[in-house]
């Protein structure tokens, strides 16, 4: 018998479907009147997922997730404007490196990798400087695993009058967010992570006025969100060459997105994978970094053993040979390893994954302290 794929215990790529693979395996013409119907379905589907109501569109874009959130940033905010970047980890700084290489204006709002923005401190910061015009928040910053607080800093930043862009890149599909209710003016997400699509296309949902008063703002053409989604909304079709295969495995995982029952099942499986690998690591010694009521569902940081038999590497290799892709940390302040939860997996076999460790911590020589 053929031995499994290994499952991806990462941020993204998931492990997908074998629906969403199959889908795959048509070629399609990017003009053709069956391909654009695909997209425009996909676009409707995901305004649906985001709760996004008629003040919005969904504009995908071709390319990772960080593509999406370069083309956000330097298509919304304007170019004498100014944003401020709410960094707790990697992607939070990644975006403010974003805004200074297209010359955008912004100031960076730090906390610790294990610590949430505070929002009344925000508050200060955005009382204290009218230039800025528009907030970017990650809300699961998987540098650490920690969610961030959306609703208290969305109503922050709209009692100030400014906009809030949310870096939603691993919690689209598993978390609530309510677009239109927040008053978001930006959203975005890519396919390969919580809708357990695949690789090579980002999305974002905008207010459309936003789009219309960006016009021309765009520091890229290849990258500018304003364009492309004049040029769907006039032709159906994306300005150059489609992720075409991507494009139609994200409509299957999105049906089966709806036919697990939506976000809650999506997002209350995820939390079941979650509770099954902490409880397990646990019972073996293992903690993770972040505190319970900061942690996210879709992934977690866990402190490596403090013994000198255990080195990462052979601990990722011996993992993968037992058919299990888990992510090396990110953390500067501890020596970490990560485990996602996200994509097909389920809590049994999260259970799997606590047994293979074990076997592997043993064959490391690694002691189990304070093991259950």
């Amino acid at each position: 018998m053929k031995p499994r794929d290994p499952y991806l215990l990462t941020p993204g790529p998931a492990t997908t479907a074998a629906e969403t693979k199959a889908a795959m395996l048509r070629d399609w013409g990017s003009w053709d009147g069956d391909f654009k119907a695909i997209t425009a379905r996909v676009r409707a589907r995901l305004l649906e997922v985001a709760e996004a109501g008629d003040a919005y569109t969904c504009v995908p874009i071709q390319g990772s997730g960080t593509f999406a959130v370069e083309a956000t940033l330097g298509t919304l905010v304007p170019r004498d404007g100014k944003a401020l970047v709410l960094a707790n980890g990697a992607y939070g700084k990644r975006a403010a490196e974003t805004l200074a290489r297209i010359g955008r204006d912004f100031e960076v709002y730090t906390t610790a990798e294990d610590t949430p923005p505070d929002p009344e401190e925000l508050d200060r910061i955005l009382a204290a400087d009218p230039a800025i015009g528009h907030v970017l928040l990650v809300h699961c910053e998987t540098t650490s695993g920690i969610l961030n607080p959306l609703e208290p800093i969305a109503r922050v930043v709209a009692d100030r009058g400014r906009a809030l862009i949310l870096d939603a890149m691993s919690t689209f599909g598993a978390l609530p967010i309510a677009t239109a209710a927040l008053g978001l003016a930006a959203v975005i997400a890519s396919a390969n992570k919580c809708l357990e699509g695949v690789p090579g296309m980002g999305f974002v949902i905008a207010r459309k006025a936003d789009l219309q008063a960006a016009a021309g703002n765009a520091h890229s053409l290849s990258l500018d969100l304003a364009d492309q989604w004049a040029y769907m909304e006039k032709s159906g079709q994306w300005r150059f060459t489609p992720p075409t295969h991507v494009v139609a495995a994200l409509g299957v995982a999105l049906d089966l997105h709806a036919a697990e029952g939506g976000t809650p099942a999506r997002g209350g499986r995820y939390a079941a994978n979650h509770r099954s690998v902490v409880d397990g690591l646990r019972g073996l010694g293992i903690e993770p970094l972040i505190p319970d009521a900061l942690q996210s569902p879709i992934i977690v940081t866990f402190r490596c053993p403090d013994d000198p038999a255990f080195a990462f590497q052979p601990f990722y290799d011996r993992l993968k040979a037992e058919g299990f892709i888990i992510y090396p940390g990110k953390m500067t302040a501890a020596e970490t390893f990560r485990i996602g939860c996200i994509g097909t997996l389920t809590p049994e076999i999260m259970g799997e994954v606590v047994a293979a460790v074990g076997r592997v911590l043993d064959a490391l020589g690694v002691a189990r302290r304070n093991a259950a």
